[in-house]
């Protein structure tokens, strides 16, 4: 069983090596995928038109803000939240004391 599949390992790398490249001619040079172009045949255009707009900056002052918003919204929801944990745990008190 081992033999087998060690065959069977070396016949898909033989393909895999073999499909990686197609050449008529074992004499015939690479090409270069890239082309460069001289600066005289570039387009006239100014770089910054070309570029993406700028997005509008974010004053600092703002962003602490919004953080401190943030930290105060998050505070006053727990304190909600304990004052109804705590009035839950006074009804539950109240119901479990006898009348007498």
């Amino acid at each position: 069983m081992k033999k087998y599949a060690s065959l069977a390992i070396v016949a898909a790398a033989a393909f895999a090596l073999s499909a990686c490249g197609k050449s008529d001619d074992a004499s015939e040079a690479a090409a270069e995928d890239t082309v460069e172009m001289p600066a005289d045949e570039l387009p006239a255009m100014e770089p910054s038109a070309a570029a993406a707009p700028m997005a509008p900056a974010v004053d600092a002052s703002s962003a602490a803000d919004a953080e401190a918003n943030a930290v105060r919204d998050t505070a006053n929801n727990a304190a909600a939240v304990a004052a109804a944990a705590q009035a839950a745990a006074a009804d539950g008190e109240d119901q479990q004391t006898p009348a007498q």
